[in-house]
């Protein structure tokens, strides 16, 4: 005849020498609990389960959890049952107050067989006769106490004391791995209000509006790979109706990447704005660059100015992909002479001007269009870019919905930004 788990245990705990039946039954519950409790790691829930399975368990008129404080000077009540005058987040001092106070001092289990010639007891109840308090110790260290409390004299015989004291064990160790837990849930939670309040900050560096050029059309977008990225882009009011445009990508990803971005936004614009031209910004940009950046973070950016009334843009670049010119159906892509990525060495920003005629189209983009990759590993590119370019219902926002698609049903692994000028 078969014989379930719980009976074979039953059997085997009868077996062994000096254990009498009564106790077989709270073996078996020790048993159950210390699988239950292994497996909890919300604290409160892992504590609330502790006291109330113990004292229904073992006849416990009360059951305690005190947990060390931050401070380490206190035990402060965690989970409480049975105790109408105890309540959570009460504190006894470590090494004076009560039962528990002397546990958490000493590190050693104390046990009032009456609780009315023990000089440490602390009531709760007027009916308490007998109780118990046992260390919950973690690498040779007290991190709590568990009391349990009992309405008879000498309630607790030496086979029930060791029985709890084992619980205790279990209990000791699923306390500290929902401490870590709750700990890392924690950070985990402050890191991505972090990142949400960093990601906000960015958004709101970008244009809330495109400019209005009569006569031509201006569009920008940007999609982040991550909560925080390293691309940007800007529109710049300048003098004479003339608009600076720039697009800049920020070695790296997340939070370092975003504080740089944000901190070469805010000198470009400084110099855009006295009334330098694209190689002079650029190159007075980079000498601050290099000065300040840590080692190995640089930014390629592509920086022009708009000049509707001569139907022109003039731009420098630094170490980034080449604008695209879409013109008459023919799309080609603008190079510059000279012009490393900022922040990395001093040299020269060498400028180019582009004549924009009615229905041309210029397109600054960053990398992360041109890289980003299908579920087969095959790469957007610059044509399928030229081809999306030459409708002319095309704008920076379509671009990225159109390497979206591309990458779906997979999601950009980089940040992916575009600034589209059409007359």
């Amino acid at each position: 005849m078969a014989t379930s788990p719980q009976m074979r245990d039953a059997l085997a705990f009868s077996a062994v020498p000096g254990l009498r039946p009564d106790h077989v039954q709270e073996l078996l519950t020790l048993q159950k609990a210390a699988k239950r409790i292994s497996s909890i790691l919300d604290l409160d829930h892992l504590i609330e389960d502790v006291v109330t399975d113990v004292a229904r368990s073992f006849g416990c008129l009360e059951a305690h959890i005190y947990l060390r404080d931050e401070s380490g000077q206190h035990m402060i009540v965690a989970g409480v049952h049975g105790c109408t005058s105890s309540r959570k987040g009460q504190l006894l001092k470590i090494g004076k107050d009560g039962m528990v106070g002397y546990v958490a001092g000493t590190g050693q289990m104390r046990y009032a067989p009456d609780v009315s010639k023990d000089p440490y007891f602390l009531a709760c109840e007027p009916y308490i006769r007998s109780e118990v308090a046992i260390p919950l110790e973690s690498n040779g260290e007290v991190i709590g106490v568990f009391t349990a409390s009992h309405h008879e004299l000498d309630a607790f015989p030496v086979e029930q004391i060791r029985l709890l004291q084992s619980l205790c064990s279990h209990i000791a160790v699923a306390v500290q791995n929902a401490q870590l837990f709750q700990r890392e849930r924690r950070e985990r939670e402050r890191m991505s209000r972090e990142a949400e309040e960093a990601r906000l900050i960015q958004q709101a560096l970008f244009p809330k509006s495109s400019p209005f050029i009569p006569g031509m059309k201006v569009s920008g977008a940007s999609h982040p790979a991550g909560p925080v990225g390293g691309d940007w882009y800007d529109f710049i009011p300048l003098d004479r109706d003339r608009w600076g445009l720039v697009l800049a990508d920020v070695s790296g990803k997340g939070t370092a990447a975003g504080l740089l971005m944000s901190a070469t936004r805010g000198i470009l614009r400084s110099l855009a704005e006295a009334a330098c031209t694209p190689g002079e910004v650029l190159s007075k940009l980079n000498r601050l660059l290099v000065e300040d950046f840590p080692s190995g973070r640089f930014v390629t950016l592509v920086y022009g100015v708009l000049d509707p009334r001569h139907r022109t843009l003039t731009f420098a670049n630094a170490g980034h992909v080449p604008p695209l010119l879409v013109n008459d159906c023919q799309t080609s892509l603008i190079e510059t002479e000279n012009g490393l990525p900022l922040g990395l060495a001093l040299g020269a920003f060498s400028e180019t001007t582009v004549k924009l005629p009615p229905g041309a189209k210029l397109i600054f983009y960053s990398d992360g269009i041109t890289e980003a990759e299908s579920v087969t590993g095959e790469e957007y590119g610059v044509r399928r870019l030229q081809d999306h370019s030459s409708s002319s219902d095309t704008t920076a926002h379509t671009i990225l919905e159109d390497v979206n698609r591309f990458v779906a049903p997979a999601v950009l692994r980089d940040d992916a930004t575009a600034i589209m000028v059409q007359t």
